[in-house]
């Protein structure tokens, strides 16, 4: 038995045409899309937004539906819009709707829900059925969950596993939209329905699901996986790429804390033992992977929280002076932004003020290891979070005037120390968010807290 799936890449994107037809040319079994990630941060968890151009989403939808049905063949996708909270769901849905009217489809839908309710989970952690995902070293977020942190979540969402897609199959979806889904589940789940082996499998959906990444030169190009009872292949759709045994063992280790263990809902996948072949000049082959399942099923939480309000400036330093002594000018102007706003009457002081200084340390921060600074010009973002927008529009405006006229020694011109390449100077970038629930949930069930809605469009 073999199995082809045809994985696309990150809808919204961009999906290049010609490798899409050219891969549905070859009759694979399903089509597989990804639609999202915690990639880009909190934001469109705890916003809603889409993460996408909808224009461009529009497209990729209407690519990848359309070959699925031209083929009647599954379609398959998962973390819809981004961080597939209900939201996003009805965004897509909505989308897929307004194409279905357009191009005249007819095609039975499932659409499966991700995001979960509070007073669900608050259960769950009264029954110590939530656990924390890392160990507390390796965690940027309280590794033991509260009920407070449940209530100040703006939405909290479990990445599926496979087996919501499959219940989905078997009541005869043709179409998939899922909320926010584990991306090995979306290519997993018919091949597992079909009892393929699962370490193969998972490995499979380990490599594709970021379609021609894995390929030489790394592309957004499709990829089709031929899935065999004793191995994997792995071939681009764009004939200028091209597979090779180090490019998929590369990214085999594709956000890997542990190069030989993935975790993945209800088990592990092991790869100490496997092996990376040249099948021919386009092709690369795997073979080896094993699945090692777990005791207890587990899903991983996802929640952000409202921080407050972002304002930001973004300005350019040119004086070598200045730049000579960046660190004690900036430390000078948070002094005295400090003191100006030290009035609780006026201000309050529930405001952070951070200078970040690209040129010098503005990627690693604290943990940049030069200390030289060789670039003869600086880019300054001055970034203010406050409990309120006024609040920090204020706070950054008064950071960025004493930074355009602070006195440093040396200083030769009565004018600002800093060129702006946009007016206004002053940006809000409104609510803002932080990742407060990265844990994992206890499940008797592996579907029991994801429900599917199928639809007849």
């Amino acid at each position: 038995m073999e199995i082809k799936a045809l994985a696309t890449s990150m809808l919204g994107y961009g999906t290049p045409k010609d490798s899409l037809e050219r891969g549905v040319a070859k009759n694979p079994d399903f089509i597989g899309s990804d639609m999202g990630s915690t990639d880009p941060g909190p934001h469109y968890l705890g916003s809603g937004e889409i993460g996408v151009g909808l224009i461009p989403l529009k497209r990729d939808l209407g690519l990848v539906i359309g070959q699925g049905l031209k083929k009647g063949i599954p379609v398959l996708m998962g973390s819809a819009g981004m961080a597939g909270t209900d939201l996003h769901l009805e965004k897509v849905i909505q989308i897929i709707t307004e194409l279905s009217k357009e191009k005249k489809w007819h095609f039975k839908m499932a659409v499966i829900h991700s995001e979960i309710d509070k007073s669900y989970l608050k259960r769950k952690l009264d029954e110590g059925k939530i656990k924390p995902l890392y160990k507390e070293e390796l965690a940027h977020y309280k590794s033991i969950l509260s009920p407070s942190d449940i209530d100040n979540s703006e939405h909290i969402v479990a990445q599926m596993g496979p087996e919501p897609f499959i219940k989905a199959l078997k009541e005869g979806a043709q179409i998939i939209v899922a909320g926010r889904s584990c991306d090995t589940s979306i290519y997993a789940a018919l091949p597992l329905m079909k009892g393929c082996d699962r370490g193969l499998t998972m490995h499979m959906a380990k490599v594709i699901e970021c379609a021609s990444q894995c390929s030489r030169p790394p592309s957004r190009d499709t990829l089709m996986g031929y899935l065999r009872e004793d191995c994997v292949l792995f071939e681009p759709q764009n004939p200028d790429l091209k597979c090779t045994a180090e490019s998929v063992a590369e990214h085999s280790l594709y956000e890997r804390i542990n190069p030989y263990q993935q975790g993945e809902p209800g088990g592990m996948l092991d790869l100490s033992e496997v092996s990376y072949e040249q099948y021919d000049e386009r092709i690369a082959k795997v073979s080896g992977s094993k699945w090692i399942p777990a005791p207890i099923y587990t899903v991983k939480l996802e929640g952000a929280c409202k921080v407050g309000y972002r304002t930001i400036v973004m300005g350019g330093a040119r004086d070598p002076i200045m730049i000579e002594q960046i660190n004690n000018t900036l430390e000078s102007v948070s002094t005295i932004v400090k003191n100006l706003l030290s009035d609780d009457y006026i201000y309050g002081k529930d405001y952070s003020l951070r200078f970040r200084v690209y040129g010098k340390n503005g990627v690693m921060g604290r943990i940049e290891v030069s200390e030289q600074i060789t670039s003869c010009e600086l880019f300054i973002l001055i970034d203010v979070v406050a409990k309120s927008q006024e609040l920090s529009k204020s706070v950054c405006e008064i950071a960025m005037q004493n930074l355009l006229h602070y006195p440093y020694e040396g200083r030769v011109s009565t004018g600002g120390n800093l060129a702006f390449p946009f007016s206004p100077a002053v940006r809000n970038f409104g609510a803002t968010y932080k990742f407060n629930i990265f844990h994992l949930l206890e499940l008797e069930d592996p579907c029991e807290i994801f429900s599917i809605d199928i639809v007849n469009i």
